[in-house]
């Protein structure tokens, strides 16, 4: 926000100076001739060259800084504090630049007679649909201290499933970047030195040998080459999945896939339950809970049977019978929402299923990782031990050929 400095007269004649933060000069001078100043003066002052690094503008606006600020808030609201006092008070204290811009923006729109969810809609980087529907919701009912407090229980549960799942991705990930740093290694720099070293002792060599030099012969000759074609299968694999076709095929198998296919079901399950459960029970109408809810399945697949179990709920369909049909949701899943329907407890079932799955992907997650650890280790070993022997080969054949 840009700052003002002003010079105004009171009605004594006394000259009285400052500097205020402010959106324009027209609402500094409105407030000045509020307070009984004349021959106001208002300049916006120079901001003077400013440099912005790479990394250190401000900061990206974390799940952990929108936790916070929504658990504060609703400590705020429910002590009784004002809306616009609660923003002033959140907005003064928050260390991130991008935030605090953020939260002042929001400010100045719930001062210009806007209601909060209108003003929060406006800023979709940091507050997504999930959020406005929420507060829009508990701004009606009047309980948005409640809906506050759900929405950084949600959050938190959502960011805890976040970090299990690249939890597990992160063992297999490291050691599959040490198996091809070290093989690289082995085959561009330690390779082509026993090659030498073979072919002044002259001979033939072992078929093992024989295929690990021309291997290595054949990534030095084509190392910018095979990069070249990495970063562009890459690439292309990433366009591919950016198009609705390329995403649903893809999405499609890896729902199917051996390992990773169930945890992702799991994880899916978990997400539509606790997202459309906090909806539910804040009081946003189910057909906008599961239109939200489709937008952010994260695939492809499991957003168009959700959105199939909307149509089905407007034509007069229970949501139970869509689910069963689509074939993603279990069928224990299914019967605990159609006996959420039918005594009227769906918000405290959907919750109930979510706590369940979270449960359940955590021990898929452990399950997984525990069978990849020795799996991934073989492969290291016999990768690089491989290579080893492979050239070790030739000099067991020449100390036998000397001892005998």
């Amino acid at each position: 926000m840009p700052k003002f400095s002003w010079e105004g007269k009171t009605r004594t004649g006394a000259i009285q100076k400052g500097v205020t933060d402010a959106p324009d000069a027209a609402s500094i001078e409105s407030q000045l001739k509020k307070s009984g100043l004349q021959n106001i003066v208002v300049k916006e002052q120079s901001k003077g060259i400013q440099f912005k690094l790479p990394g250190f503008g401000g900061g990206k606006i974390e799940t952990k800084d929108l936790v916070i600020f929504t658990r504060q808030f609703a400590t705020m609201i429910d002590s009784g504090l004002p809306l616009v006092q609660c923003l002033d008070i959140l907005s003064s204290q928050q260390e991130k630049p991008v935030f605090k811009e953020i939260l002042l923006k929001v400010k100045e729109s719930v001062e210009s007679g806007s209601t909060f969810a209108d003003a929060l809609a406006r800023h979709p980087k940091a507050f997504d649909q999930l959020y406005v529907n929420l507060v829009a919701a508990g701004e009606i009912g009047g309980i948005l201290d409640t809906i506050l407090n759900r929405l950084a229980a949600y959050i938190e549960k959502a960011m805890k499933l976040k970090k299990q799942i690249k939890g597990a991705m992160v063992y297999p990930t490291t050691i599959m970047s040490i198996a091809v740093i070290v093989v690289g290694v082995i085959l561009v720099f330690v390779i082509p030195t026993f090659a030498k070293m073979f072919a002044d002792f002259g001979g033939d060599l072992p078929g093992p040998t024989k295929a690990v030099i021309a291997l290595s012969n054949f990534l030095l000759k084509y190392i910018i080459v095979i990069i070249a074609a990495i970063f562009g299968l890459i690439t292309a694999i990433k366009k591919y999945y950016a198009t609705a076709g390329g995403r649903k095929k893809m999405d499609s198998m890896f729902l199917k896939a051996p390992i990773v296919g169930p945890l992702i079901r799991k994880v899916s399950v978990a997400k539509f339950t606790r997202t459309l459960g906090t909806m539910v029970s804040s009081g946003v109408p189910i057909m906008d809970g599961l239109e939200i809810v489709a937008k952010t399945a994260g695939n492809k697949i499991v957003e168009e049977a959700i959105y199939g179990v909307r149509q089905a709920i407007s034509e007069g369909k229970t949501m139970a019978e869509p689910l069963q049909a689509c074939g993603i949701f279990p069928p224990m899943v299914v019967q605990m929402i159609a006996v959420g329907e039918a005594t009227g407890a769906m918000d405290a079932m959907l919750t109930k299923i979510a706590d369940f799955y979270d449960d359940e992907v955590d021990d898929a997650v452990s399950a997984m990782t525990s069978m990849m650890e020795p799996l991934l280790m073989v492969f290291l070993g016999t990768t690089v031990g491989g290579l080893v022997v492979a050239m070790y080969l030739p000099i067991f054949k020449l100390a036998g050929a000397v001892g005998g």
